[in-house]
């Protein structure tokens, strides 16, 4: 119980507090308000469950580090049962003869949490601060060569010893605060830690454990509101910002669905981002939700083979730029710097495979690989500044309608004496097969297109190509930036499959799949996209496949970044190969969490950035070290990536698409 003094004290530190809040906020709301587009609010409503499930397990955080994350998971736990706790504690100091919840079962429960939460929470604090500050575990910071802001790196440290510090002399002066009230003969039970504590006060006067206990309350409740100003120019701003993440993020089909640029709208004065309010406000709000954690770049293929990408520096800069010239975004004025000055070099920019490891991996909803890739829209479109190896794609593209430029008349050579149908041959196909580039000219992938096409045949399915009328799909174009190639080869294609109506579609490359399925309804394209591995296993379900009764011996399966991650078909392929009797060998980063091929995001056609190692080589050294003598894969440009790394590793091991393996296995 308060004094009256202290009464009055207490409410003018409220009312100081939340006058310095509602600066800070405003200004926050204000550089958020910067970004293009508004938050759907609906969404909200329709997400709240899931998100309050999400809050309350902190799910995306056990993916990776386990121990840490418990560590964490205990703290914030502990804090959201706090802001409970903390009210209890304003009203029994307000209210006389007031005790929180009242003594009955209830209230025994609510003070046995609190007293264990209280325990953990400073266990774990003190193991987390040993880690950072002890260990100095280095996955809690970048390399030298990543471009990262110099205030970050002693920034953080500083955020996180002061944090660090405000929750152990907060939850830690409560704790005592308890104690000092049993050891005084208040009868509050259900609280064995803090009783053990109070052994230590025994003799100690009423007064004595009366003023202790005031102490406490203004070391716990006093602390907390000195905390709440600082706490929003802190990179812990993250517990209210992440739940608004998952709340708030705009609706996507796959985390790599981006936006759609209008070409044939004149008034559009900036393609891409060059400056920070060139962004969307969502991504302006990742840089507050951030936890800097590092979990992303732990997963990035770039940054773990030596480039000097890394997507935690990215959003880190963003949030200490935002501190840094906070106040002149919040009034509208440009900001001094364009983003490849200090969030990002260009070199990591263009070291991105767009994998989505990063999106996928990341405990609060960020997205820096679309930061990326609107970056990349503004050097191409604005600057007309890209790898000069991309060139030769981007003109076979445009000319000839494939990146390599191979001429459309000799894109049924592949096919040759194998009898596939066109569309004019077949006018109602149960499925159409959208073939792909890679499989229509590159001389490796066209053998799985051949597999592919003995399985259907063997399968007696009614299915037709659009033979020489197909062209790409442009994906690679809008992972480099080029913006206006993708639009008009998507506008061509929407045109073409919306005369044929096609009932289902099935192709053999991720990255077609990912076109069609997630980015064409942009322009008026919605359709029914399967992979073939999926439909080969739909195939084999309903015993339209015979195979032999062979082993095909151990294989291990690499499961392509834009099939998996962006797209979410993991099972199907391993369904598939373990019907024609395989043994499957996991990586041990596979599913969700597999590593990249090092093609993707355009890599495809240029030449890899500067690093220690080549991304393809790297996960072509976890697939060997499986012991398994086949690779599987069931996308072209893995096909591609991971047979150059067997070469250059002079290795016997295979490299065969899931179909190529299905074929060898029909009984004819």
């Amino acid at each position: 119980m308060l004094t009256l003094i202290e009464k009055i004290l207490f409410v003018l530190a409220v009312l100081a507090s939340g006058y310095a809040v509602y600066l800070a906020s405003r200004r926050i709301i204000g550089i958020i308000s910067r970004g293009h587009g508004k938050p759907d609010w609906n969404l909200a409503v329709k997400r709240l469950v899931s998100v309050l499930f999400k809050v309350a397990t902190l799910q995306p955080t056990f993916k990776i580090r386990l121990l840490p994350s418990l560590l964490h998971g205990l703290v914030a736990w502990g804090f959201i049962y706090y802001l409970l706790v903390n009210l209890g504690d304003v009203l029994e100091a307000f209210i006389p003869h007031f005790t929180f919840l009242g003594v009955g079962p209830l209230g025994n429960l609510y003070r046995l949490l609190a007293d264990q939460l209280s325990f953990w929470v400073l266990v774990s604090m003190v193991a987390l601060l040993i880690r950072r500050f002890v260990v100095r575990d280095p996955r809690l910071t970048a390399r030298e060569d990543v471009l990262l802001s110099p205030q970050a790196r002693f920034g953080i440290k500083r955020d996180s010893a002061i944090v660090g510090g405000f929750i152990l002399v907060h939850v830690g002066a409560r704790f005592v605060g308890e104690s000092f009230k049993l050891a005084a003969g208040q009868e509050l039970p259900w609280q064995p830690f803090a009783g053990e504590l109070a052994n230590l006060w025994t003799g100690w006067s009423p007064a004595a454990l009366t003023g202790a206990e005031h102490v406490c309350f203004w070391l716990a409740l006093g602390m907390i509101l000195g905390f709440f100003p600082y706490f929003l120019y802190s990179k812990h701003i993250h517990l209210f910002f992440a739940p608004l993440n998952f709340l708030l993020k705009p609706e996507r089909r796959s985390m790599g669905e981006l936006s759609k640029i209008d070409f044939d709208d004149e008034k559009i004065e900036q393609f891409g981002a060059t400056r920070l309010e060139n962004l969307g406000w969502e991504q302006l709000m990742d840089g507050y939700a951030c936890i800097m954690c590092y979990r992303c770049q732990e997963v990035c293929p770039a940054y773990n083979t030596g480039k000097v990408l890394s997507p935690a520096a990215l959003e880190i800069n963003k949030r200490y730029f935002f501190n840094s010239e906070g106040a002149r975004l919040a009034k509208g004025e440009a900001s001094s710097k364009p983003l490849l000055e200090f969030a990002i070099s260009k070199e990591a920019v263009w070291a991105c495979t767009s994998c989505g490891a990063c999106v996928d991996i990341c405990p609060v909803n960020n997205e820096p690989m679309r930061d990326i890739l609107e970056i990349r829209r503004s050097l191409v479109l604005m600057e007309n500044e890209f790898p000069k190896q991309l060139q030769a794609a981007f003109r076979g593209m445009e000319r000839n309608v494939n990146p390599w430029n191979i001429s459309p008349a000799e894109r049924m050579k592949w096919a040759a004496g194998l009898n596939v149908p066109t569309i004019e041959d077949v006018s109602e196909p149960d499925i159409l097969w959208w073939v792909g580039c890679a499989p229509a000219t590159d001389a490796r992938a066209q053998k799985t297109a051949q597999a592919f096409a003995a399985i259907l045949a063997a399968a007696g399915v009614k299915y037709a190509v659009l033979g020489e009328n197909e062209q790409c799909t442009g994906d690679s174009a809008r992972r480099a930036g080029k913006e206006d190639i993708f639009f008009g080869l998507a506008q061509a294609n929407v045109e073409l499959l919306n005369e044929v109506k096609p009932k289902r579609i099935v192709t053999t490359c991720p990255h077609c799949l990912h076109a069609l399925k997630n980015e064409y309804p942009a322009f008026g394209g919605n359709y029914t996209v399967i992979h073939h591995t999926q439909l080969i296993n739909e195939l084999l379900e309903q015993g339209k496949l015979k195979l032999n009764e062979n082993k095909a011996g151990l294989v291990t399966y690499h499961d392509p970044c834009y099939l998996g991650r962006h797209n979410g078909i993991l099972i199907d392929p391993r369904k598939a190969l373990e019907r024609a009797h395989a043994e499957l060998v996991e990586m041990p980063r596979s599913g969700m969490q597999s590593f990249c091929c090092g093609a993707g995001g355009a890599q495809m056609w240029k030449e890899e950035e500067h690093g220690k190692q080549r991304v393809n080589a790297n996960r072509f050294a976890e697939a060997a070290a499986t012991g398994a003598p086949t690779i599987a894969v069931g996308c072209p440009f893995c096909m591609v990536m991971l047979t150059d790394a067997r070469k250059d590793a002079n290795s016997e091991l295979q490299v065969l698409d899931v179909a190529e393996i299905i074929s060898q296995a029909i009984v004819s």
